[in-house]
C-alpha cells in the first residue's frame, strides 16, 4: 500500500496537520550483541508530556513538523535535522496517523514543541534498553507452582 492511499483512508488528516517525531536510540540484539541503530518514531502527545516531565527516555531529541513537511507525494521526506544514518519506524505512516490523532485531540500539547522547533532537554538514558528483535521465550519453569490444596474443596 502507497503512502498516498494510506493517508487517502485517514480524511481527518490534512497535510497542515501536527505531528512530532522523535530520534530515538534502540537496539537489535544478533548473536547475544546488541547493536545501536538510530529510528524516527512519531511520538504521540501522552508520551511527549510524559518525557517532558522528566522521565528517562530513549529520545534524543524530537522536532514539530507538518505533515506536507514529511510526506512529498508517494514518498516519505526525513527532516534534514535528523542524521543520514537513521531509520524509520515500522509502520511509520499508520504510527504517524495515530499521533496526528493525539495532537488533534489535545491541541494543548502542541505547546512543547512549537512548530517548526526542536527540543533536546530530556532525560536522555540508555540504562534500560529498547531492544526491537526481542523475543519473549515462556519456559515451563516459569510457571508459578501453586499449593496443592488451590483447587480443592474443604
Amino acid at each position: 500500500m502507497t503512502v498516498t492511499s494510506l493517508l487517502s483512508q485517514a480524511p481527518d488528516i490534512t497535510s497542515d496537520d501536527y505531528c512530532v517525531l522523535g530520534l530515538s536510540t534502540c537496539f537489535l540484539k544478533e548473536d547475544g550483541e546488541f547493536h545501536q541503530v538510530e529510528i524516527i518514531e512519531p511520538i504521540p502527545s501522552a508520551a511527549l508530556e510524559t518525557i517532558i516531565k522528566g522521565i528517562p527516555t530513549s529520545y534524543q531529541f524530537a522536532c514539530a513538523k507538518l505533515v506536507k513537511e514529511i510526506v512529498k507525494g508517494e514518498n516519505i521526506q526525513i527532516p534534514p535535522e535528523f542524521p543520514e544514518t537513521t531509520q524509520l519506524c515500522d509502520d511509520f505512516i499508520p504510527r504517524m496517523i495515530a499521533t496526528i490523532r493525539t495532537y488533534k485531540s489535545r491541541p494543548q500539547a502542541q505547546e512543547y514543541i512549537p512548530l517548526g522547533t526542536k527540543r533536546d532537554d530530556f532525560n536522555y538514558s540508555l540504562e534500560r534498553k529498547r531492544v526491537l528483535n526481542a523475543v519473549n521465550v515462556v519456559r515451563t519453569e516459569d510457571n508459578v507452582k501453586q499449593h496443592s490444596h488451590t483447587h480443592k474443596v474443604l
